[in-house]
This record gives C-alpha cells, structure tokens and sequence, in this order.
C-alpha cells in the first residue's frame, strides 16, 4: 500500500469531525457493511454505522450473541442476497486469520479488515495460507472498555480515539480508503502504521501496561481491610485496567509476547535496581537509585501527549465538594462563569465522608485566578499544585 513513510513509529493521521457524520449525505462509507463478531468493538461498530444509514449484516459463532446484538440494534441477520462492499472481522485474536481468510473467499468483491490488538501475526498467517491480501488490510481501533460483549456496546465508543490502519504492499491505497474511511465515520483519528511498528507500539503502550496493572491488583487480594480503605487516586489509577477480561488478554499477551518480553525485562531491570536500593535505603548510591528511578519516571510521564496531542502540563486545584445531587455541576458551570477552561477533570470520592473530591486541571497562567474566584465563591479548596 502506497503511504508516506510507513515505517514511521506514529504515522501521519487524518482527524475526523469532533463527532460521527450523522447524515447519509456527510457519510465515507458507501454500500453494505458485514461485520463478523459480535462482542464490545463489532456491536460498536455496528451501533455507529446503522446511525448513520449503513446496511449492516451481523455474524457471529455464537447465535445468543448474534441475537443479542441484533436486539441491540447493531445491525441484523445476514441473508442469502448480502454483497458486502466492506467486511469487519472482530473476532479473539486467536482466529482471526482463520475468520478473514474465510471472508475473503466468501466476499471475492469486499475489502476485508481485522479490529485485533495485534496485526503482524495475521498477516503473516494469512500471506502462509495463500490468501488473497491485496484485498485485506488490518487495523486497530484503540478503544475498548472494561466490560465486554454487546451489553457494553457504544456508538461513540471511538470518537476521537486512535484508530490504526496497519498497511502492507500487497494491497493498493484506493482499496484500503474503505477501511479509513469506516474510521472516520466513526469519529476517529486515522494513523498509519505498518504492522510491526504497530505491534511494538502497543507492546509498550497497551500490552506491558495491562500486565503491570494486573500484577500490582494481584498484591491487594489478601490486603487488609484498613489498608484498603486507605485506597486513593494512587492505586486506582495504577490498577484501573486490571479488571480486563483475562480470556481475551492470554490470546492478546501470547499474540504479541516477543515484543511484549523486552518491555518488561527493561522494566524488571530497573524494578530490582529500586528493590536493591531498598534494602538500604540510607547507603551511599541507594538515595542516588531512587531518585533517578523517580525522575525517569517524571521524564517518561511528561512525553506522553494530553489534551489536542500535546505535551503541555496543566495545574491542578482539588475542590472538595458535598456528595449531593447537583454538586459537580453547579461547580463546573461556575467555573465555566469565571471564563476558565478546564483542559481535565477526576473525581474521587472520600472514604467514610459525604463529599466528593473534584481534581480540575488548567493552564498555570488561570491557576491563581482559579483558586481565588472559588475559594471567594464560597468553595473549600484542598490542594493546588502545578
């Protein structure tokens, strides 16, 4: 597939609209719409798409989750007169070569794309089958939730969210537009990547993270109770993800394990450079290992891109608020009265007391502004820092 500079770690990207076209006049994609799974991102997909007017046809292995769906209204029942222009497999990683290759025979005149979280390892399969892939282009949404099947399923679950398109020779740009333009109906924002780039990204972003969660939540199984009524923003941030399904995730991890091994052997290096500084906190060189495991950190954090897919760091002014209907909204809607942009927002609740604790990132010009309009509208501030 002819792009620029495939080989790129972040290719280039094309934005959608800041939500789904909603008419069939401002919609990409044209014909009919097959899509074979029918769990969280398959029903999704088929949720966005029949707003829009799209002919969608579901499948799926299991009939109580193709009914499902259906019911929900992700789209219905296949029939024998369906000529799917464009096919979605959304099926566990561990057939998905299996599933497109099939499609691919079964839909000579479609344009099939896989939504799996690891894209070299299928098409390699596929190019081993001798199937035809220059009809086949894979891709990767990066979105998800914690709960999964069609119950979960959201028709704006992918608005402004990343969504890969993982090019390869063997299929022509003019083709594999179908596949960027179903992203772009849906709200995302298209990157380009070829597929190994692709599986390395998500190795560092997405499969080490999950696994460090997952280890992290593990620790506080046989926890004591007052040890996690203690439980702030610290460890829920940390272990959010770990409730994944774990299923779904051994076919993700072994998919992807060799670019996954790297990643947290780097990580386990410098985790027992921290453990051995501990072991004698007050030796010379341990205080050195700590804080520079700390500023790596702060270094590492500070790349990540925030709002619009930039680096800026905001402030932050933690707001206490009563746990009482309408709370949050009558403090949002006055900050919004000062003429402060708020670029972010937690809330967090306080174990054993009625109120809520509302974190409000700004720019640190407004910081100062901020804290003395609320605090002189009667709110009780907690903390501000930059």
């Amino acid at each position: 597939m002819t792009r620029t500079d495939p080989s790129a770690s972040s290719g280039p990207s094309r934005t959608a609209p800041t939500a789904a076209p909603e008419s069939t006049g401002q919609r990409r994609v044209s014909g009919q719409v097959r899509i074979v799974g029918t769990g969280l991102l398959g029903a999704s997909i088929g949720l966005a798409l029949r707003q829009q007017g799209v002919d969608v046809v579901l499948d799926d292995a299991s009939p109580a989750a193709l009914a499902l769906a259906a019911d929900y209204g992700a789209g219905r029942l296949a029939s024998d007169g369906d000529r799917p222009g464009l096919v979605v497999v959304a099926v566990p990683p561990d057939v998905t070569a299996s599933v497109v290759a099939r499609e691919l025979d079964a839909h000579p005149d479609a344009v099939v794309t896989d939504v799996s979280s690891v894209k070299a390892g299928p098409l390699a399969a596929l190019r081993q089958r001798g199937a035809d892939v220059s009809r086949y282009v894979g891709s990767h949404p990066m979105a998800g939730r914690e709960r999964s099947g069609a119950i979960a399923a959201r028709a704006d679950l992918f608005i402004g969210r990343p969504w890969v398109i993982a090019g390869h020779d063997g299929i022509t740009h003019q083709r594999a537009v179908a596949v960027e333009d179903l992203a772009l109906d849906l709200g995302a924002t298209v990157v380009e990547m070829d597929v190994d780039t692709h599986d390395e990204a998500v190795a560092l972003v997405s499969h080490a993270p999950q696994l460090v969660s997952t280890l992290m939540a593990s620790q506080l199984r046989n926890a004591p109770d007052t040890s996690l009524g203690l439980a702030g923003g610290g460890v829920r941030d940390v272990t959010r993800v770990a409730a994944s399904d774990p299923g779904l995730w051994v076919q993700i991890l072994g998919a992807n394990a060799p670019r996954i091994r790297p990643v947290l052997e780097a990580f386990r290096a410098e985790l027992d450079a921290v453990i051995a500084a501990l072991a004698e906190p007050a030796a010379p060189g341990a205080p050195r290992t700590i804080a520079g495991a700390m500023a790596a950190g702060n270094l590492g954090v500070a790349r990540l891109p925030g709002k619009h897919g930039t680096t800026r760091r905001y402030s932050q002014v933690v707001v206490l608020i009563d746990d009482q209907p309408g709370q949050l909204a009558c403090l949002l809607t006055e900050i919004g009265q000062i003429g402060v942009n708020l670029e972010d927002l937690r809330l967090e609740h306080s174990p054993g007391a009625p109120i809520g604790i509302v974190e409000v990132s700004v720019v640190p010009e407004e910081e100062q502004r901020l804290l003395d309009e609320l605090e002189r509208r009667g709110w009780r501030i907690a903390a501000a820092w930059a």
